[in-house]
């Protein structure tokens, strides 16, 4: 019998083939289907984006105008997964209540029609119109709130943003945010969408995949950074603690909170997008005084640990865009969700096509011949 090589994580291990993305981490190169990042934060929508990682490639004005019309008609929440919502505690975190949402959404849809492509592109629209407003939703009933309802003439990132806080937003901050999702939107074999083409070979139906996502990138090392980055430039509080920061951070081995990436060895693409919308939203609406403490950061981690391939990845200049905003945030996470749920019903429909239940071995470190011993000798 062959002894398979452990390695932690199942690093370097290919988990599956794919069309949807690639990553060149040592160039910093992102590509959807193909298409550089910057070229898409540039000229695209997200749900052009969305429909591009979806279906494989970029469609015409009339099959775009058609998905788009679906998407934004679908918007309203079933009153029963509302009551529910009613229900959940007011201290709990959005992004569990983002997953039992999503997971709700299944005993209304639970039909497994998985060789329909009918089945499959309601299952696309419903999730991906629907998680935003869920979202939105329980921001303001954990207030003790009404949810706004979805705006059928505003388009899918202004809707959200209005949602929150029923005042339409700045067409700068619209599109802003639309960009937002279009970086956040798919990246690769990362945690949830493993986790998400596990799910999905099971065969079960697409909310389960999308809740079992949602779950995995709630953790702190996945998703979560980018509210412990906000925390972070806080509890720094000026430019002057910036160094003596980082150098009993990395004393003691701590980890700095939005730098590093299991792939990137550079500036991760997003993040260096991501600063220049920061500073789009600041020449508009005014400063921030953490970007200051930021910039001095990534200065110093480069000098500190650059030649180690440390450097700033999306997690970090994303919160201060969505502070900007006026987002709170515990919702940062929640909206990485949002634009993540293509990206997983990308890598759904691909599983799909080519399925094989998943069933990793793994390397056994017990004990083996091991007595029982009766109760009454214990």
């Amino acid at each position: 019998m062959t002894v398979c090589e452990y390695r932690p994580g199942l690093e370097d291990i290919p988990a599956a083939q794919s069309s949807i993305s690639h990553v060149d981490g040592q160039k910093g190169i992102l590509e959807y289907r193909g298409i550089r990042i910057e070229e898409l934060a540039e000229k695209s929508t997200f749900l052009e984006t969305a429909f591009l990682l979806i279906w494989g490639y970029l469609p015409n004005r009339h099959e775009l105008a058609a998905f788009q019309s679906e998407v934004l008609n679908s918007r309203r929440i079933k009153y029963r997964i509302r009551d529910m919502m009613k229900c959940f505690p007011e201290s709990g975190h959005p992004m569990d209540a983002l997953q039992a949402s999503a997971a709700a959404l299944g005993l209304f849809y639970s039909r497994r029609d998985l060789h329909n492509p009918i089945y499959i592109r309601d299952s696309v629209v419903r999730l991906m119109a629907t998680i935003p407003t869920m979202v939105a939703a329980f921001q303001l009933m954990r207030k003790g709130d009404d949810p706004v309802k979805p705006r059928d003439d505003l388009g899918y990132s202004a809707n959200f943003l209005y949602m929150l806080n029923e005042k339409e937003p700045d067409p700068l901050a619209a599109r802003i945010f639309d960009v937002c999702l279009i970086l956040h939107v798919e990246h690769s074999m990362n945690a949830s969408t493993f986790s998400a083409r596990v799910t999905a070979s099971t065969l079960t139906d697409p909310y389960a995949v999308v809740a079992s996502a949602v779950g995995t990138l709630a953790g702190p090392l996945h998703g979560g950074a980018n509210e412990e980055v906000i925390e972070m430039l806080e509890k720094i509080g000026s430019v002057e603690n910036v160094r003596p920061f980082v150098e009993d951070a990395l004393h003691r081995k701590a980890k700095i909170m939005g730098f590093g990436h299991r792939v990137y060895k550079v500036k991760d693409p997003r993040a260096t997008i991501l600063q220049n919308l920061a500073v789009q939203l600041f020449d508009k609406f005014g400063y921030d005084k953490y970007y200051e403490i930021a910039v001095e950061l990534e200065r110093v981690m480069a000098e500190k640990v650059g030649n180690k391939g440390i450097y700033p990845n999306v997690d970090f200049y994303s919160g201060l865009v969505y502070r900007k905003m006026g987002i709170p945030t515990d919702l940062f996470t929640p909206i990485f969700a949002i634009a993540r749920v293509a990206g997983w019903l990308a890598h759904w429909k691909e599983q799909l096509a080519e399925n094989r239940i998943f069933r990793p071995t793994q390397v056994y470190n017990g004990e083996h011949g091991v007595a029982y011993t009766p109760i009454n000798q214990r």
